[in-house]
């Protein structure tokens, strides 16, 4: 894991439009990294019915998220908001 990427635990529920978010920060900068509802019940093979779930999904998977994160993080691929999205 790259030392220099930082993950707070922290993370926001947007039922509106059914994803996750979580900052990373990289020398300094705060980074918003985005996963969707569909991504995390295709990583955990579950549906989401609720924030509750998605809390505890997203929690249950935090390393791995964070894993794909920094890696997308250090390979630059931000979309046109500068934000990570977790897309497979």
């Amino acid at each position: 894991m790259n030392q220099s990427i930082l993950f707070p635990d922290i993370q926001t529920w947007h039922a509106e439009s059914e994803v996750m978010t979580f900052p990373a920060q990289q020398s300094g900068a705060l980074i918003e990294c985005i996963v969707t509802k569909g991504e995390l019940e295709k990583l955990s093979v579950q549906v989401i019915a609720d924030e509750q779930q998605a809390l505890r999904i997203f929690n249950q998977y935090r390393f791995d998220l964070e894993e794909l994160a920094e890696g997308l993080i250090e390979d630059e691929e931000f979309n046109h908001h500068g934000q990570i999205e977790i897309v497979s």
